[in-house]
């Protein structure tokens, strides 16, 4: 089977991760169990996860001219990932503080740096787009330029998943460019104003939709009349920090390798379910095998 080529656009964040029992409350000092620093950024961990999954990635954003901004280029070439376009923007690095507590749960403040100043895409970087199979994209960078490579790759045929994240206000002129829009509850209410209640108001905005559960699994729905749960694979949950971003590059994976986008949605909890087993989203990003273990074809 040949490899798919999957562009990805999107963030590159430092991440300073904490560990502690619990998160702690405003105004409240916990004491932490553990420390460590990881490349990070939505975008980031999206293209290493396509790598892992058994992509051929492309990855397109901008780091800082700061020590971290060498380290996150370092780190996401060492995964496997191409970053020959990645650009370095003089200034900081953007940077995500994260506090992970001992159930899994987080608590995340970013701050964007050079992820801000990634605009206007170049004739070089539009054509990565055109010549993939499968663009992916996420929040953490300016809109226009999500909406720009989400219309190239329209344009070209190239198939479009939008991971709407964090949750903001989106224009109606990007979702008329999305293929698939993969949200969790509290990025679904940001875009209908309905989370697991009413999960097929995400198709009045875009053809096919994936809403992720957590412990819960998934729900797809399309237009075509397709609409199903997919239960969650049951692992001890480390941390679930990267979760979302591993289930996302493996269903653009699974998508461009030809299969139909239910088992690419059941193969992507598989991978989702993989990320939470360990500390560190950057980290925890599981190969392909690591999925393959977990994954359950539909009986």
């Amino acid at each position: 089977m040949d490899r798919p080529s999957v562009v990805v656009v999107g963030s590159a964040n430092m991440d300073l991760i904490g560990m502690a029992p619990t998160l702690p409350s405003p105004g409240e000092t916990v004491l932490g169990s553990d420390f460590a620093m990881l490349p990070g950024g939505k975008g980031a961990n999206q293209a290493i996860a396509v790598a892992r999954a058994g992509g051929r990635c492309t990855f397109l954003g901008a780091v800082g001219s700061d020590s971290f901004g060498v380290t996150l280029t370092a780190r996401i070439a060492a995964s496997g990932v191409d970053t020959g376009q990645l650009r370095v923007v003089y200034g900081s690095s953007g940077v995500a503080l994260v506090m992970v507590s001992a159930s899994g749960e987080n608590a995340i403040v970013v701050t964007p740096g050079a992820n801000a100043a990634f605009t206007a895409l170049t004739e070089a970087e539009l054509s990565a787009v055109r010549r993939a199979d499968v663009l992916v994209a996420q929040l953490e960078v300016p809109i226009g330029t999500v909406l720009q490579a989400a219309r190239a790759a329209r344009a070209a045929g190239t198939r479009v998943v939008l991971n709407a994240a964090p949750a903001r206000d989106l224009p109606a002129e990007l979702f008329e460019v999305v293929d698939v829009l993969v949200v969790n509850e509290v990025e679904a209410r940001a875009i209908t104003g309905r989370g697991r209640d009413d999960p097929a108001a995400l198709l009045s905005v875009v053809p096919r939709a994936v809403l992720t559960l957590g412990r819960d699994g998934a729900w797809y729905g399309d237009r075509d009349g397709t609409e199903l749960r997919l239960p969650a694979v049951p692992v001890e949950v480390v941390d679930s920090t990267g979760a979302g971003d591993a289930f996302t590059g493996a269903l653009a994976v699974a998508w461009g390798e030809g299969r139909d986008l239910v088992d690419a949605v059941r193969w992507a909890g598989a991978a989702g379910a993989a990320c939470v087993r360990r500390l560190g989203a950057s980290v925890a990003l599981p190969g392909r095998a690591d999925i393959d273990a977990l994954y359950r074809p539909e009986p």
